[in-house]
């Protein structure tokens, strides 16, 4: 599978647990939410090994200062992944998390969807790696 073509595949397979996860998390589908969202971390996982093979295609560094925000951006939402875990766990032993672990996830969401636009930005201004 090509880098590009994998890259746009995962990413919206991401996207649609992660809607999947919002859904039955408001639900308080407790069991399948979980199994969603490991799903979406490895739907995420796939598309981040995509996305660092689109650099056999595209040189980033000729996209400008896009490219370090992006970068940056994309290493702190997935840190940033960690925050609805652990108030996850938190939650599933004590109710009274579940405020704090919905505004983590939700911030997350954001910091994906940011993500994924500078990322977009980043690919449609990079140069394609010219071959010799």
């Amino acid at each position: 599978m090509s880098p590009a073509y994998g890259f746009v595949l995962f990413l919206f397979v991401t996207l649609a647990f992660l809607g999947a996860v919002v859904v039955t998390g408001r639900q308080g589908r407790r069991r399948i939410h979980v199994g969603l969202v490991a799903c979406a971390l490895a739907g995420l996982g796939t598309t981040i090994y995509f996305a660092e093979r689109l650099g056999e295609i595209y040189d980033v560094r000729t996209a400008g200062v896009i490219t370090p925000i992006h970068l940056t951006l994309a290493k702190v939402t997935v840190l940033a992944y960690l925050l609805p875990i652990v108030t996850g766990v938190l939650t599933w032993r004590n109710i009274a998390w579940k405020p704090l672990h919905a505004k983590f996830a939700y911030t997350v969401l954001t910091l994906t969807v940011l993500t994924a636009v500078t990322g977009s930005v980043m690919l449609a201004l990079s140069d394609p790696v010219s071959t010799p």
